[in-house]
């Protein structure tokens, strides 16, 4: 009897049952069809290919992005018994030659290769020459000017449909709105497909956004309490602030490594592989870093900068909890990460029409930041999904935030930016309102407004959430070419004149909550976390000996069941999920051995 979809789930991959949509998307890809897929990161995007692709006569060709992303997957691939290669420049002459003899011999089932390898005509010649089961094209976002990771040489992917049209395509990203996913369509010529939309909600997500205020002391105290010793990202926004971060956390002590642009491929590399292999590693890094990283036990994404889009912000604290176990997407933001990011905007060579959506795309960011309700159902509507009831796994479901009638104090706050002439940043415009008497108040002769030192019954740190959130509603607007300074927009002309009133949230303390156990831990009970760390520990040791990321042995969720249940045989560690055939006979003993040996004392 032929194998089926679930057969191969089990005996390869470990896991009884699909989930979602995987078994239709596997059924259609089977079957020879072209597909659009959106699935959120740890949602098991790669089964929806990889399975078909075991099932299929001939070779699977897998487009991907980024090197290190190719090595871990096809390292995890041959850890479950699956004939996988790559192709890409970090191969010499004599390894690419072995590659390509097997694939001739038609002794491989998956083939990973970058796009602009994939592109040349040698390869495209030696595909013509192959049997080829489909192609699967990941971080299909790549294609979209619109998105957030737009890599030119993805728009010629169209090729592969001209010169291998009865060869069945799929796309797929966990990251897609609107205008993205039709220019997917498009580009890739999928005008006919199907696209099979997952789901964007990642539950085991904790969201917090939290106000500006010495950030890096900010995310020191959420590390210490949440995140003591596990692995997560920090991002920033600039290669000096990365750099000035990581050493901020090692003198700290935390394991932390920058990763840049800026540095030497050689010093990333050897960052980035340090971070795959090693536990509880933070890397601090620009948006440079990430797509693609296959790590499925991070613990944290943490952003100490504004995101330049929601897009980006879901994409980025995606790489969080993979493995389906808690994890937390904390950001810290202020009024002067808007003016960056639109003075980056408006000095960029981009069209007119792609700096206005950019700025739309800011605005959303700006909005879903200053919410007083579930962040959630913000964020999945931005990408058309409905959340009936609010997710209560948010900063705002868990503490909802105060809200206080700010109608007076935004009018004087609008009036004052309109008396000192709509030229001045918030910082020389709070100056004002507090009456403050410095050099430069007095030599703009601004001591002698009408809104001098109306602003008294406010602290500064109270002024700049009003300017922030005032900016964030769109009642002021920043003159990003020049120094950040404010103008009045439209909106703002009902609320100076007492047409309307508005209601501004009340910048909360930092909590002082005793540390939690950090996330992995916390999802065995009490009286298995001994046996978690053993297991955790001997898998790493064989991580080393193998020079594999631990994770490629086997998930932190596997470990946590293997604590939990506590196998005693063969048969009953091949019940726990992840564990297919070919693991079960290369770690089961020893696994269950580390089990016996910790029942015993």
């Amino acid at each position: 009897m032929a194998a089926t979809p679930r057969d191969v789930l089990k005996r390869v991959f470990g896991y009884e049952s699909f989930r979602g949509q995987q078994p239709a998307i596997v059924a259609h890809t089977l079957a020879g069809g072209d597909s659009l897929v959106l699935m959120p990161t740890g949602g098991g995007k790669s089964l929806c290919y990889q399975i078909p692709a075991l099932l299929r006569d001939g070779v699977a060709v897998v487009v991907s992005p980024l090197i290190a992303l190719m090595r871990d997957q096809v390292a995890a691939l041959r850890e479950a018994g699956v004939k996988a290669a790559f192709l890409n420049s970090s191969l010499g002459f004599e390894e690419e030659r072995a590659v390509e003899q097997r694939l001739r011999a038609g002794d491989l089932k998956l083939l990973y290769v970058a796009p602009e390898r994939l592109l040349g005509e040698r390869t495209l010649a030696l595909l013509e020459t192959l049997t080829l089961s489909l192609f699967a094209i990941d971080e299909a976002h790549c294609v979209s000017q619109w998105g957030h990771d737009f890599r030119p040489e993805y728009r010629q992917l169209s090729v592969l449909h001209q010169r291998f049209p009865s060869v069945p395509r799929i796309a797929l990203t966990a990251t897609a709105d609107a205008p993205t996913r039709s220019e997917i369509v498009e580009r890739l010529g999928l005008e006919d497909a199907p696209v099979f939309v997952c789901g964007f909600d990642r539950p085991n997500i904790r969201y917090h956004v939290v106000p500006k205020n010495n950030p890096r002391e900010q995310l020191h105290r959420f590390l210490s309490r949440e995140h003591p010793s596990d692995a997560g990202i920090v991002y920033c926004l600039s290669r000096r602030k990365v750099d000035k971060t990581a050493e901020w956390l090692r003198l700290r002590g935390f394991d932390a490594l920058p990763y840049h642009a800026g540095m030497s491929a050689h010093q990333r590399d050897a960052n980035q592989e340090r971070f795959l292999r090693e536990e509880g590693l933070v890397m601090v890094a620009t948006i440079a870093f990430g797509m693609g990283i296959d790590k499925s036990n991070l613990r944290f994404v943490a952003h100490l900068d504004l995101p330049r889009s929601l897009e980006s912000y879901y994409q980025e604290t995606g790489r969080a909890g993979r493995d389906g176990l808690a994890a937390d997407a904390w950001m810290t933001y202020g009024l002067q990460d808007v003016i960056t990011l639109r003075q980056m905007v408006d000095g960029s060579e981009a069209g007119e029409s792609r700096k206005r959506l950019e700025v739309q795309k800011l605005d959303a960011m700006l909005g879903y930041c200053e919410l007083t309700g579930c962040r959630r159902q913000v964020m999945l509507d931005y990408f058309g999904e409905t959340l009936p009831e609010p997710c209560g796994n948010c900063d705002n479901c868990l503490q909802p935030p105060e809200t206080w009638n700010a109608t007076e104090a935004a009018r004087k706050a609008l009036s004052c930016v309109y008396r000192t002439g709509q030229r001045f940043g918030a910082g020389h415009v709070i100056d004002v309102l507090l009456g403050k008497d410095t050099e430069r108040v007095r030599s703009l002769r601004h001591d002698r407004l009408s809104t001098y030192g109306i602003g008294t019954e406010l602290e500064l740190k109270q002024w700049r959430a009003v300017f922030r959130q005032l900016v964030a509603r769109g009642f002021l607007s920043v003159d990003a070419q020049g120094y950040g300074s404010l103008r009045l927009t439209p909106s703002s002309r009902a609320l100076l004149r007492g047409e309307e009133r508005i209601e501004l949230r009340r910048d909360a303390h930092p909590p002082r909550t005793a540390r939690r156990r950090s996330a992995p831990a916390a999802s065995v009970p009490p009286s298995a976390t001994d046996l978690w760390q053993a297991l955790r520990a001997w898998r790493r040791e064989l991580a080393e000996r193998q020079g594999v990321p631990p994770y490629v042995i086997f998930h932190d969720a596997s470990l946590a069941e293997m604590a939990e249940r506590r196998p005693r045989s063969l048969a009953e560690f091949a019940d726990i999920p992840g564990v297919g055939e070919k693991k079960l006979q290369r770690y089961g003993p020893a696994f269950l051995e580390v089990i016996a040996r910790h029942a015993a004392g």
